[in-house]
C-alpha cells in the first residue's frame, strides 16, 4: 500500500478533467488525474465538437477525427434540410479524443492514475480529501475536483442529487461505414418524443444514437425507433429519395437484410446526460471550499441538445484560472458570468423547442421554415456551429420570421 499527497486530485479523465489537469500541471501544480474506465472503453457520446470549441482551442484538431462541413437536418415527419456549414465542426471517437487530451495532461506533468477510487466526505474543511484504491492505496490533497460525468457520486455528495426530470439518456450503436458510399452527417428530430437521433460518421465507423429525457424513457420503444432510423440511413445510401423513418412495402425484404447485417456488427453504448432546469442552475453550486465540479458532473450540458464538450472544456479553463490566481472559489462566479446565462436560457426553451407550434411539432415547423427562408437557414447553421447562442436567438430569428420562443 502507498500513500501520496498532491495539490489537487481530479477524478475523471474525460475532456474536463484532462484539460484542467493539463492547464494546472503546466503551471507547476502537482496534480493526480484518475481515470477509472477500462482501457480503450469509450464514453457513450456522439463525439461532436462545435466550431466554437475548435476556434477556442485549435489543438483539438490534432486528435484523430473527421471534419464536417455539411449536415442534414430531418423533421419528425422526415422532411430534410441540408445545411452547408460556413464553420465546420468535428466528430471524434471519444476513445481518440479523450486519449489526446489525457496524453497532453501527462506530457504537461500530471500524474495519471488508472484506478477506480472511493471517496468519503471530510470531517471538516481543513482536512485533506482522501481517495482510496481497491488495494488500500491512498491519495490526499486539499483540493478535490469531480469531472467524472453525470452520475458522479462526488457531485451527489457535494452538490446534491438531480431528479430524473433533469437527466437525459443517450444510447446508440457503433456500426460500419457504408462500403464505397457516402456517409452523411444527420440529425433527425424524433417523431413522438422530445429529443433527436444522430448519425455521426467517424474515421472507421458511424456513431448512431438517440438523446431524450430520462423521465419519459421507454427503452424498448426508443430502441425500435433507433433501429428504424439506422436502417433508413443505410436504405438512403441505395436510394437518396427513400424516406428516413419509414420504408415502402417493397423495401421490407431489403430492410430486414440491412438490419441483420447491422445486428451482427453493431456495438451498443449508453450514458446519462444532465439537463438542468433553470431553477436548479440558479441554486446548485459547482464549487465550495476545497472542491469543484466540472463538465457533466456540474450539470454543464445544453438542455436542448445535450451537447457538453464545449462546457466541459470551458469549465475546466475557468476553474484552472481561478485556482492559479489563488481564488478557487471565484470559479462559481466565473462560470455563471461566462456561460451560465446561455444554459439557463436553453433550460427555459427546452419544453417549447420540443413542443407544438401551429398544430405540429415546433421542430417540424422549424425545418419547414428553414427550407423556405434563407435567413432562418443561416441562423440554424450558426446554431449548429455553436456560434449562435440562445440568449439572443429569439431576437435574431424574429427579424426574419415569427418565432415562438
Amino acid at each position: 500500500m502507498t500513500s501520496e499527497r498532491f495539490d489537487i486530485l481530479i477524478v475523471g479523465a474525460g475532456p474536463a478533467g484532462s484539460f484542467a489537469a493539463e492547464k494546472l500541471a503546466r503551471k507547476g501544480v502537482c496534480v493526480a488525474l484518475f481515470d477509472g474506465r477500462p482501457a480503450g472503453e469509450p464514453k457513450a457520446c456522439g463525439g461532436g465538437v462545435t466550431s466554437k470549441a475548435l476556434k477556442a482551442w485549435p489543438h483539438l484538431l490534432e486528435a484523430v477525427g473527421r471534419t464536417i462541413s455539411d449536415l442534414d437536418l430531418y423533421s419528425p415527419a422526415g422532411k430534410k434540410l441540408h445545411l452547408k456549414l460556413e464553420e465546420p465542426f468535428a466528430i471524434y471517437s471519444r476513445t481518440a479524443f479523450d486519449s489526446h487530451l489525457r496524453e497532453r495532461a501527462r506530457e504537461a506533468g500530471a500524474h495519471i492514475k488508472a484506478f477506480r477510487v472511493s471517496f468519503n466526505q471530510r470531517t471538516n474543511e481543513e482536512d485533506d480529501w482522501v481517495l482510496r484504491g481497491r488495494n488500500g492505496d491512498e491519495w490526499r490533497a486539499p483540493m478535490l475536483v469531480a469531472a467524472d460525468g453525470a452520475g458522479s457520486r462526488i457531485a451527489k455528495e457535494l452538490a446534491g442529487q438531480l431528479p430524473p426530470s433533469e437527466m437525459e439518456v443517450a444510447f446508440g450503436y457503433r456500426t460500419p461505414l457504408p462500403e464505397g458510399k457516402d456517409a452523411p452527417t444527420v440529425v433527425a428530430f424524433l417523431p413522438g418524443y422530445a429529443g433527436y437521433a444522430w448519425a455521426f460518421p467517424r474515421v472507421d465507423h458511424i456513431s448512431f444514437g438517440i438523446a431524450t429525457s430520462q423521465d419519459a424513457f421507454d427503452h424498448q420503444a426508443l430502441d425500435q425507433l433507433l433501429w428504424k432510423f439506422m436502417v433508413g440511413y443505410y436504405r438512403q445510401r441505395e436510394n437518396a429519395k427513400a424516406h428516413l423513418w419509414h420504408s415502402r412495402p417493397q423495401d421490407e425484404e431489403g430492410d430486414a437484410l440491412i438490419r441483420r447485417e447491422l445486428e451482427a456488427t453493431a456495438e451498443r453504448y449508453a450514458a446519462r446526460i444532465p439537463g438542468l432546469a433553470a431553477k436548479t442552475l440558479d441554486t446548485r453550486r459547482a464549487a465550495g471550499k476545497g472542491w469543484a465540479l466540472l463538465g457533466d458532473a456540474a450539470g454543464f450540458a445544453d438542455p436542448v441538445t445535450g451537447e457538453g464538450i464545449y462546457y466541459a472544456l470551458r469549465s475546466a479553463e475557468l476553474f484552472s484560472e481561478s485556482y492559479l490566481e489563488g481564488v478557487p472559489l471565484d470559479y462559481e462566479k466565473r462560470w455563471r458570468g461566462d456561460f451560465g446565462r446561455e444554459l439557463r436560457r436553453a433550460a427555459e426553451m427546452r419544453q417549447r423547442f420540443y413542443g407544438n407550434f401551429w398544430g405540429a411539432p415546433f421542430t417540424e415547423r422549424m425545418i419547414e421554415l428553414g427550407r423556405g427562408h434563407r435567413g432562418i437557414k443561416r441562423v440554424l447553421r450558426e446554431l449548429v456551429a455553436g456560434d449562435q447562442g440562445y440568449v439572443n436567438l429569439k431576437r435574431k430569428l424574429a427579424r426574419s420570421a415569427i418565432w415562438p420562443l
